[in-house]
Order: structure tokens, then C-alpha cells, then sequence
């Protein structure tokens, strides 16, 4: 139901104390903190304190009903249970043969995670590819690509591998029909590979009921978030993880080197021009990425029947330009004596913004929904298991640094919102590098996510 606070304005506010708060402990030379940090990465809790303030806390919330829905169903003859989520009154009222729809009047909504992807996103991958080493990102090497292709063919592979697990040993745990389930994963599949627009593809590629379609929205941004926690836990230990594996982390810890002696070589006391000219080229380029990004969607979008065939609907995705728009701006910018924004805190004002974005990303997650889907909780557990050991073993196998494990698996399962998210938890020079692999993703997502409903009717058959 309605959180206790809905107005956004408290909620950021909120959101940025957490940000404080974590950032300041993390810095503080108190031995508890030191210890506490030691174990716990500062960047997971920007993620997990908005998630416990949604679920069991019940102060803030992404999406709700309000108490007005009470009213409305009560005059159709049916009684609400108390203490429902947003996600547990849809299926609700699913099963008493009613359309939520019908109710839409009666939800909230926070426009907070739009702001901060629309807005706050294309501004720090500006900011933070404007001291951006090209030859340096190409150094990376083979790893990078062959582990992003890695993460892919384990959500492909597991997707058929969980549902052969689930119906075969567990054939009472998913009350479902073989022939719905299988299409209703395949969303899931064109979320984790390519991105929302790629999951709408599937939708309408394999006809997914929307009822079907809900529950797997939940599944897939629920196994996703929790995924992102284990991602950004483990980036607080990577040196640990390289070590025993062995892993040649030499090319990334140049990079980094690299991009961090020249902001040194440029750093100056800021003054109130440069923080309007950083902002300016912060946000004229986001206006100018969201411009292009009107433009180019719509663009597409006459061709979007010649699209559907080639499997290249992501063309059609304005957030897809918009992303692609910025990064490139970045780019372009990093030729120029823009770059010198970098001495009065570029990078710094772009990982202020990845943590905003954390933050509101973090707010979206109900917990408490595990509990309500289990069955198809348990799909996409056994999923990302699968898609966890082919990372691992392909990462043992060839020596590559967690890095690559996490940027090439975010990139696949979280898209362009949250892959420089997971990159900049290593260092925020790097999140550049997550929004390239991100892009790559939207144009395999329909292909990937094709081959793996394919495999799952298979599966089923």
C-alpha cells in the first residue's frame, strides 16, 4: 500500500542524507568503521539502505497504491488483505478476475529513478568519459569482449537449464502452463541480455499475456537487484579474487593510473566559472543526447516492421540513443580542451551522480516480493547460477580479471542504467567502459534472447 512518504522531494532528500552518511563512515578513521568498510563495500549500502527503507520499512516505495483502491475494489464486492506490496494488490486483484487497469487512478509513482536515468546518467558518462584513455580502453584487450560474450551464452544456457530443473524435479512448484511459462521466461531473457526494449520485443514476438508478463517483470528485476548486490559486494574484494585466480589485472590498473595522473597534473581550486562551465557541458550534452535521441527514435520507428524482422528493435529505444548519444559526446569532448574540466572534478561531480542513481535503483527493490514467487524465483535463481559458473569458469579459464566478470555480466543483465554502476564500484574512471559493453548488449539482446526461448521451448516440448 501508500509508503509513508511519497512526496519526492523528502525522498531525495533522504536518499542523499544515506549517500552522506555512507560516505562519511566510509572515510572516517574510526577502527569501527575501518572494520565495518572493511567487509561491507560503501557502494552496496547506497544500494541496500533505500531497499530496506521500501521492504519491511514501508517509508519509501517506487511504485504503490493508494488507500482509495480499498474503496474502489470493496464496490466490486471484494475486500483488500492488509499489508499487501504494489506487486501482491496486482496479482490480487488478477486472481479476482479484474484487470489493475482498471485501477491505474489509484497508484503513485516516484519520478525519482527517471530523473536520475534520464538526467543524471547521460551527465556523468559526459563527465566521466571527457578524461576518457581511448588507446588505453582498447588495451583492455581480448578479455573484455570474450567475457561479455561469456555472460551472454550463460543467460542463454541458462535460461533452458532452469526450466529442464524446475518442471522435471519440481513439476508442483509453478502453477503455470509449459507453453505460457517458457514465452513469459523469454522476456526475462531479452531484459538480461539486451534491455527493456529488447524485453518488450519478446513480449510481442512469443504474444506473452500481460498478466504473465507482470510476474516475470517482478522475477527479472528481482533476481537482477540481488545479482547487483552480490556484484557490487565482490568489487570490494577484487584484488582477493584476481589473486586467486591468478588474473592479469595489468592493462586495467594502467588505465586507471593513467587517468588518474593527468587529473592530478590538472587539478585546481575550482572556481564559480568552471562549476558553470562544468555543468554546462554536463547538461548541454544531456540536452543534446535527449535532442538526437527525439529524433533518432522516431526515426526508426517508420521502419519498425523492417526492424522486428532484423531483431533490431533497440533502434526504436530512445533511451538506447540517448546512451549512445552522451557516451559519444563524451568521447568527442575528451579530444577537446574540455578535458581540462577534469581538474576542477569531473569525474568526481559524475560519481556523485552513478551514487544518486544507485540510490534510486536501490528504492525499487521489494524483497518481500521473493515470497510471493517463489516458484519463478527459483527459475531465475537456478538462471543466474548458471550464468554465474560459465562467468567464473570462462574468467578462470582464460585469467580475467573480476572486472571483466562483473562489467561483462552487468552489462548483459542490467543494461546501460546500472553497467557503469558496477564498473565505477571499482573506480569511477571506469565507468565509461560498462556503458560501451552496455550498448553492445542492446544490439545482441533480441538475437541472444531468441536463441534462449527457442532452447526453452525445446525444454518444455
Amino acid at each position: 500500500m501508500e509508503p509513508l512518504i511519497t512526496n519526492d522531494a523528502v525522498v531525495f532528500g533522504i536518499l542523499l542524507v544515506i549517500l552522506a552518511g555512507v560516505f562519511t563512515t566510509a572515510n572516517s578513521e574510526r577502527p569501527f568503521w575501518v572494520t565495518f568498510y572493511t567487509y561491507v563495500p560503501a557502494l552496496l549500502l547506497c544500494y541496500f539502505l533505500p531497499a530496506l527503507l521500501n521492504w519491511p520499512l514501508g517509508v519509501i516505495a517506487y511504485d504503490w497504491y493508494e488507500y482509495g483502491v480499498i474503496d474502489a475494489l470493496a464496490a466490486r464486492g471484494v475486500t483488500l488483505p492488509e499489508g499487501l506490496s504494489f506487486g501482491e494488490i496486482n496479482r490480487f486483484i488478477e486472481a479476482q478476475g479484474l484487470d489493475p487497469a482498471e485501477f491505474a487512478g489509484y497508484t503513485g509513482h516516484s519520478g525519482l529513478y527517471f530523473m536520475a536515468s534520464r538526467y543524471l546518467l547521460p551527465a556523468s558518462l559526459i563527465l566521466l568519459c571527457l578524461n576518457i584513455d581511448i588507446p588505453g580502453i582498447i588495451n583492455l584487450g581480448y578479455r573484455a569482449i570474450v567475457m561479455f560474450l561469456a555472460a551472454t551464452l550463460g543467460i542463454v544456457l541458462g535460461g533452458p537449464i532452469a526450466l529442464i530443473i524446475v518442471t522435471n524435479f519440481f513439476p508442483g512448484l509453478i502453477d503455470l502452463d509449459p507453453e505460457l511459462l517458457w514465452r513469459g521466461l523469454s522476456t526475462i531473457a531479452g531484459s538480461w541480455i539486451g534491455g527493456g526494449a529488447n524485453q518488450a520485443a519478446m513480449q510481442i514476438i512469443n504474444e506473452v499475456p500481460p498478466g504473465i508478463f507482470g510476474q516475470m517483470i517482478v522475477v527479472d528485476v528481482l533476481v537482477a537487484n540481488i545479482w547487483l548486490a552480490f556484484l557490487l559486494f565482490g568489487a570490494g574484494r577484487a584484488k582477493r579474487i584476481d589473486r586467486a585466480i591468478g588474473a592479469d589485472n595489468s592493462a586495467i590498473d594502467h588505465l586507471v593510473k593513467k587517468m588518474e595522473d593527468y587529473a592530478d597534473q590538472v587539478r585546481r581550486i575550482p572556481t564559480s566559472i568552471d562549476l558553470y562551465q562544468l555543468l554546462g557541458v554536463a547538461f548541454g550534452g544531456v540536452a543534446l543526447a535527449h535532442f538526437g535521441a527525439d529524433l533518432l527514435a522516431p526515426f526508426f520507428a517508420r521502419f519498425e516492421a523492417t526492424l522486428e524482422a532484423l531483431r533490431m528493435n533497440t533502434l526504436t529505444s530512445g533511451f538506447f540513443w540517448m546512451v549512445v548519444l552522451a557516451t559519444t559526446f563524451g568521447f568527442l569532448l575528451s579530444f577537446t580542451k574540455a578535458r581540462q574540466l577534469e581538474g576542477v572534478g569531473a569525474s568526481k561531480w559524475g560519481g556523485i551522480f552513478i551514487y544518486i542513481l544507485v540510490a534510486t535503483i536501490g528504492m525499487q527493490m521489494n524483497i518481500g516480493d521473493v515470497l510471493d514467487n517463489l516458484g519463478l524465483f527459483a527459475i531465475g535463481l537456478i538462471w543466474m547460477l548458471v550464468h554465474i559458473t560459465v562467468l567464473l569458469v570462462t574468467a578462470y579459464l582464460i585469467k580475467a580479471p573480476f572486472f571483466f566478470v562483473a562489467v561483462g555480466s552487468q552489462a548483459n543483465v542490467g543494461g546501460a542504467a546500472s553497467a557503469p554502476v558496477v564498473a565505477s564500484a571499482f573506480n569511477p574512471v571506469l565507468a565509461p567502459v560498462g556503458a560501451i559493453m552496455a550498448v553492445i548488449g542492446y544490439a545482441l539482446g533480441t538475437y541472444g534472447a531468441l536463441i534462449c526461448s527457442y532452447l526453452m521451448e525445446i525444454s518444455v516440448g
